[in-house]
This record gives C-alpha cells, structure tokens and sequence, in this order.
C-alpha cells in the first residue's frame, strides 16, 4: 500500500448504546447528517490530512475509505492502523466527538516535532470528590485535564505501542498506549467543541454547537415556460387540470425548476442547466422532482442543511388558491422537510406582460440553507 504523510483514522464500531436511540449513538444524526460524517468531512477538508479512514462494525458503511472493527475499541483501533500500512503520522479520533476544529488538528500536528504523540486537552472548571454512599473529599483539579480525541502520533511508534501492550488488558484512548510504551505525551489546548456525544442530552448540545458555527446563505431561483395547448400543467411537482400546460425538455414544472435552482445557488453549485441539459435526450419528458432531490443531495454533501423554501408562482389562470396547500406538502415531501418549511404563494401581473396575457408562467423561489 502507499505511503501516506499523515492519515486520520475514526474509530466508529461501537454500540454506543449509552446515548439511546435506534442506531449507535456515531451514526444518528447531527443537522440532518450522521455524527460520524461530520468528523469524517472535517478531517478530509483538512489540507494537512491525506487520508481518512473509519473504522465500523459488520453490516455498517461510510463514505470513503472503512476498516473492520474489533471485539474492543483497541482492536479497532489495530485493525484500523492496519489498515493504513504505511504513513508518517497518524491522528486516532473518537467518531462520538463529531465537531473537530482545524485549529486543533493544526496543533497537534505541530506538537508532533518534538514529541511522538499529542493530545487536546481542557481544564476541569467543577468541584471533584470522591463520592460513595456519601461526599468524600474533594481532589485537586489543577492537577487535572479532560483528555478529548483526536489524539496524534508518530506512526510507527503507536504501531509498535499496540503491538507490545498486554494481553487481556483494556485501554480507555491510545495516549495511554502510548505512554505504557515508554513514550512521552505532549499537551496541546482542547476544545469544547470536542466534547463526546455520549447521553441522549449530548445530542442537543451539539446540535446547538453546530448551529452556531455553520454559516447561513440564502439564494434566489427564477425560471419561466411557455402555456401551450396539448400539453400537461405540472406546478410544484403536482399535475394541475388546465386546457394548456407548459412546454419544456422535462415536464417543464416551473416551480420546481426554481426552488431547484436556489437549492444549487446556496452552494454555488451553477443551475439546473448545468446539472441536467436540455441537449441530453435523458431529461425529455423528465420529472422535476428528481432534478431537486438531486439539489438537496449536493447540499447535504456538503454538510448543509436546507431551512426554509419560499416560492411564488406568477400566473393569470389557473387559480392557485386550491393548490397552494398540496403543493407545500408535496415540496415538502420532496424534500424531507415539514410542511412548515415550506411557503408557495401565487399572484399575478395585474393581465401585464407574457403572465398577463396567459402566454406562460413565471416561478420566483428563495431557499435559506445552513452550511
């Protein structure tokens, strides 16, 4: 296998049972994506990072490189290096921890000249004692760090360290692996952010952290098709009873066509055009709601998530008044969002313009989304 310069390896193969839920705790999800993703996408947007690999249980996938998990975390963590073959260093990160700062990584990997591995950690702010069946005394928490993940190391060193620890023995992070081999461990500052996803209020608590680092865009879509008779009036992903429809590559729907083009703005992803054109013969005919699934999906990889569509459809005939409420629910359908999310609205152009003379219809869409 090829070398690597540095590769961040998520161990992601536990039950994570504490946490609650249908699934394990690393793969529910965190702003519409799994928690395992998001540590997954911020190591492989790193520029020092060459490779990402998860480590997962049986029956359980990822996106990019995966490696099989163990009976116990170490094992994992084993198989995982293993897979890896060669590399220079290597970071080991809890997929539980799904925030990871680049300033974090940057700093451990600068930690890493002068020592064969790095941890983050923060300061204790609570009072500590030894507690049973009642308070005992308190402990000195200057004495005391939270250790958090990823933990960076020199490849070959936590290799070996791996190897050499006893059978039958259990560590709680690699760091003491480390340590139990004669090595020495430098400190570098942690970040709440880092916090481990561990019982169901952990989710919400990270929930909260994500929103307040994503950034909000909004973006506007506009489109516009020709009323012609002989052919069927699709709106918002609904066929519409009319003696005209509109004419077009695909079904021509041109609601759908500008929430759709919002959708890709928000991410400066071009428009429909560029994602399905009318010269392909594939699209004739096409439904719509295929071209805005496909919108979201971009935005979902790039760990965006879509808040609010607003659309407005612009036509003389026919009355949208009935229709406003099934086309909501079925954008809303489309996208995975609840009705709520979703505003249409109809006016018309006072009988001015092509609108005005019932020559076609014009669609008007925003869409805000958090990225």
């Amino acid at each position: 296998m090829a070398s690597s310069d540095t590769v961040a390896l998520i161990v992601a193969a536990g039950k994570g049972e504490r946490a609650g839920g249908d699934v394990p705790k690393q793969f529910q999800l965190l702003g519409g994506v799994p928690l395992v993703e998001h540590a997954r996408r911020a190591f492989a947007a790193h520029p020092a990072i060459d490779r990402v690999i998860t480590v997962v249980a049986d029956r359980q996938t990822v996106a990019g490189e995966m490696a099989p998990g163990g009976a116990t975390r170490r094992e994992s963590v084993i198989n995982g290096l293993s897979a890896i073959g060669e590399a220079d260093r290597v970071l080991i990160h809890d997929a539980a921890r799904p925030l990871v700062p680049a300033a974090v990584i940057d700093r451990l990997l600068a930690a890493l000249d002068t020592a064969p591995g790095a941890v983050p950690v923060l300061p204790v702010a609570d009072t500590l004692a030894v507690a049973g069946t009642a308070l005992g005394d308190t402990v000195d928490r200057a004495t005391l760090k939270r250790v958090q993940t990823p933990q960076a190391f020199d490849f070959a060193a936590i290799l070996v360290a791996h190897w050499v620890w006893p059978e039958g023995e259990e560590a709680t992070d690699d760091a003491q692996v480390l340590r139990r081999a004669g090595h020495a461990v430098a400190t570098v500052v942690g970040d709440p952010l880092l916090d481990k996803v561990t019982y169901p209020g952990d989710l919400a608590l990270a929930e909260a952290r994500l929103g307040a680092s994503m950034q909000v865009r909004t973006a506007m879509g506009f489109d516009v098709h020709r009323l012609v008779a002989g052919e069927e009036l699709w709106l918002g992903g609904l066929l519409i009873p009319h003696d005209k429809g509109l004419s077009g590559h695909s079904d021509a729907d041109v609601a759908l066509h500008a929430i759709t083009d919002a959708v890709l703005g928000t991410i400066g992803a071009g428009d429909i055009g560029t994602h399905f054109p009318p010269s392909d013969p594939r699209w004739r005919g096409a439904e719509s709601g295929q071209f805005l699934r496909h919108a979201a999906s971009l935005v979902a990889a790039e760990g965006g998530v879509i808040d609010f569509v607003d659309l407005t459809i612009i036509c003389e005939a026919p009355r949208m008044g009935p229709w406003r409420e099934p086309i909501r629910d079925r954008i809303a359908g489309l996208l995975g969002l609840a009705r709520e999310q979703i505003s249409v609205k109809a006016t018309t152009t006072e009988r001015l313009g092509f609108t005005g003379r019932g020559e076609g219809i014009a669609a008007q869409a925003v869409v805000t989304v958090r990225i």
